[in-house]
């Protein structure tokens, strides 16, 4: 055992500091912890030097620091790049959570009579307004929505849903739509066959003991070939019938017709599948609603309000920043109702419609930054996120022998060839 071997922390810190960021205390208490775990390695009989571990300590210090949330540049062509943040908000939504973060604001305050206000009450209704439901809320996550909203319209000795064996998916992090449904308290009733479910594999599953028939949107994979399923229509008819909700967990959270943006499969919104017959619908305020995360319920307003009365309702709610993003976010795509040409608004937006041409001159100017050989190649791109599956889109990239130095770049690698597509590259560094 030679703990002499270990660095004295307070002189490896003031030299390390030099070339940090970081204030010297948390480069103090990262050395400490650090040089803790070596003196047990070092009494259990491992053999290091004072330069191994410093060269080690050093090195960890460097991850750790760039292990700090901050920008990077996308040239992967994935648009909702879940590694990478998934959607950039549009600059007036970011700059409206500036302005909350940095200040007081009416997040509990009716600023017309002054006292206590409804807490994301603009936002609710600019959303209900948007999707075209009774009414609307916000949580955390779309997890959570299924959650919150299982925990809600379960009741003891009615807590049965009813779900489609061809919609048992995981979602992203290992979690599956049974696991969901156990942590909620409901009892799953799976109806039908992978491939196959039909109306009346439904209408045999409904008891006493039913609670809801649950829709989950296959928006991480989908199936083809031998496949089919009842019109929503008839599904909303046989619920209706039995006097059970519908509930449609869309994932996704399409708000613009999709098929119009880019030459891919159309994307169901939640305003269409609400005026089909689903009662309730969730999704994700991240993904291809180009916002920050969260889960949005709308549909009925006595189940929303319901929802909205379960206990677990607070431990999801989202705070000021989210709700500021989103309420600016819903703002942007009722601007882009009046104004359909307004797509720079939701960058997501933007980046799934740029024109070829728009394309080749972006690429252009990436290569006057890139000092390495380059040819621009055709690609295809992504939306990504756990979205569209299916959906490719035309693009260009460009290629190069090795990944091009710019700061924090991501690239695609295809034959050995790094391929940058500017499509989803927001800003380039000067």
């Amino acid at each position: 055992m030679n703990l002499s071997a270990l660095p004295s922390v307070e002189k490896l810190a003031q030299q390390l500091v030099k070339e940090s960021q970081l204030p010297k205390s948390l480069v103090t208490g990262f050395i400490k912890r650090q040089v803790g775990s070596y003196r047990e390695r070092l009494m259990g009989g491992e053999e290091l030097t004072r330069e191994d571990i410093t060269a080690e300590i050093t090195t960890s210090l460097d991850t750790f620091e760039s292990s700090r949330l901050q920008p990077v540049l996308n040239g992967t062509g994935i648009l909702i790049h879940t590694n990478l943040g998934r959607s950039p908000l549009g600059h007036r939504a970011a700059q409206a959570v500036y302005d909350v973060a940095t200040n007081y604001c009416n997040l509990e305050i009716d600023l017309t009579t002054g006292k206590r206000g409804k807490r994301g009450g603009f936002l609710e209704e600019s959303l209900a307004i948007l999707v075209e439901a009774e009414a609307a809320t916000v949580v955390n996550n779309c997890a959570a929505s299924l959650v919150l909203t299982l925990r809600a319209l379960i009741a003891e000795g009615k807590n049965e849903v009813i779900v489609s064996r061809g919609e048992l998916v995981e979602i992203g992090g290992g979690f599956r739509i049974p696991d969901i449904l156990e942590t909620s308290g409901a009892k799953l009733v799976e109806v039908g066959a992978t491939n196959k479910t039909h109306l009346h594999d439904y209408e045999k599953a409904i008891t006493e003991r039913t609670a809801l028939i649950l829709k989950v949107h296959r928006s991480n994979f989908y199936l083809g070939g031998f496949t089919g399923e009842p019109e929503l229509e008839n599904l909303f008819q046989l619920a209706k019938d039995h006097d059970i909700p519908l509930v449609e967990d869309l994932g996704s959270g399409a708000l613009m017709h999709t098929d119009h943006l880019a030459p891919i499969e159309h994307e169901p919104r939640p305003q269409e599948q609400l005026g089909r017959g689903i009662e309730l619908v969730l999704f994700s305020g991240d993904k291809l609603l180009g916002g920050p995360q969260a889960g949005i319920i709308a549909g009925r307003k006595d189940l929303v309000e319901k929802i909205k009365k379960e206990p677990f309702y607070r431990a999801v709610r989202p705070d000021k920043l989210i709700l500021t993003a989103l309420q600016e976010v819903v703002v942007d795509y009722l601007t882009l109702k009046d104004n359909p040409e307004r797509l720079d608004l939701v960058p997501v937006l933007e980046m799934l419609n740029q024109t070829p041409e728009d394309l080749q001159e972006k690429a252009q100017a990436l290569q006057e930054k890139i000092s390495d050989e380059s040819q621009i190649v055709p690609t295809t791109g992504a939306t990504g996120g756990g979205t569209m599956p299916q959906a490719q889109f035309p693009s260009i990239a460009v290629q190069t022998a090795k990944k091009p130095e710019l700061p924090h770049l991501f690239t695609r690698v295809e034959d050995d060839k790094h391929h940058t597509d500017p499509r989803t590259l927001r800003n380039l560094p000067e």
